[in-house]
């Protein structure tokens, strides 16, 4: 069984290091599923005080990290882990999504690059990068967080890690739909009753009142998901049965 692994290159190894020893990746590990490192690109600074960061060319307000020591970091990481894939976590970066963490989770491992201040070097994405990857429309102080979300939505989709396979399959976005409402004990909660239906034992309804659930929920929170998704044929007939219930109430408003 082979075990994917990931590298994450920061100035902050403990980040990381805390992150590796809680949770589900702690259990992942344990099982032999995953293995999680960190490389201190500081190890790779020269001089006394191992400065990994200068002023811009060009001027302008903060610093740059300097490309020497990601260079070096990245070719030792490269010659442990040679058929990793080295990532930079960088607002620049492709969008991720749960589409991405699929197509990530194939991979043998992960290098991800952890920037800081203002960015790193450019040259240091002409030869050393495979792929940038933004986690989101806004600015981080680092690179670290970044890693952690991309390690942890990727290690859900890897066989074993979760208790069920069915857990990941079901969760939201793996079928551009939001996932269905989730209730557990007790049946009554401050006056609010868990749907029947849930109580019922009915496999064949709880599955229909799921997906229609799902995609009210969608349609409701995020309609732009409906764009990208191919529709399936229950989830059409769904959908028309929704139709015939709007018309017949504008007719009655009309």
């Amino acid at each position: 069984m082979s075990v994917m692994t990931f590298t994450v290159l920061t100035i902050f190894p403990e980040m990381i290091d805390a992150f590796s020893g809680i949770g589900m990746l702690r259990r992942a590990i344990e099982k032999g599923l995953v293995s999680c490192s960190s490389v201190n690109i500081r190890d790779f600074a020269e001089g006394k005080h191992k400065v990994t960061d200068d002023r811009p060319y060009g001027g302008g307000a903060g610093m740059v990290m300097k490309p020497e020591p990601i260079a070096s970091a990245i070719r030792s990481a490269k010659a442990t882990h040679p058929s990793a894939k080295t990532i930079l976590l960088s607002p620049q970066g492709s969008p991720f999504s749960q589409h991405h963490a699929r197509q990530l989770s194939t991979c043998e491992g992960l290098i991800l690059v952890c920037g800081r201040y203002e960015g790193v070097d450019e040259r240091i994405c002409c030869d050393l990068i495979d792929d940038e990857i933004s986690i989101g429309d806004f600015v981080l102080t680092g690179g670290e967080l970044a890693a952690m979300v991309i390690i942890d939505t990727v290690i859900r989709l890897i066989p074993g890690v979760l208790g069920s396979t069915l857990s990941a399959s079901n969760d939201s976005f793996e079928k551009q739909l939001l996932e269905y409402p989730q209730y557990t004990r007790p049946p009554s909660f401050e006056g609010q009753a868990v749907p029947e239906i849930l109580l019922s034992g009915d496999h064949a309804r709880i599955e229909r009142w799921r997906l229609e659930a799902s995609l009210k929920r969608t349609f409701l929170k995020r309609p732009e998901l409906f764009k990208e998704k191919k529709l399936a044929g229950p989830e059409i007939d769904i959908l028309k049965k929704w139709r015939i219930e709007l018309e017949a109430i504008i007719q009655t408003q009309s």
